[in-house]
């Protein structure tokens, strides 16, 4: 992969090497201040027009997040799972924010 695929910001996941990644598009990026909020950079179309497929992508997302939580700290990839829907479901309930969509030059509204 080119250079422009590796890290650029403090603590951005750096994606060279991965070449299975040539030829898709992105579509989500998130980010999380330490002890503060977290940023979310949404581009739909990259998955179609149908918002389910953005549904579709989250559980996948969930799934995968329960594998990385197992390996990463101490629980099983179970446990893991049922911590993060439990945290899904806390959050649907009772959101901590309101979504801040960005104008045309990426300003918050």
């Amino acid at each position: 992969m080119s250079d422009s695929h590796k890290a650029g910001r403090e603590g951005e996941i750096d994606l060279s090497g991965l070449d299975f990644l040539d030829g898709s598009f992105e579509f989500a990026r998130l980010w999380s201040e330490p002890d503060g909020e977290q940023t979310f950079i949404i581009e739909p179309l990259a998955l179609g027009a149908d918002p389910a497929l953005f549904g579709m992508a989250m559980v996948d997302c969930i799934r995968h997040a329960a594998i990385a939580y197992s390996r990463a700290v101490t629980v099983s990839e179970e446990q893991a799972l049922q911590r993060i829907l439990q945290g899904f479901q806390a959050e649907l309930s009772h959101p901590t924010d309101d979504p801040q969509p960005l104008d045309d030059d990426g300003e918050p509204h």
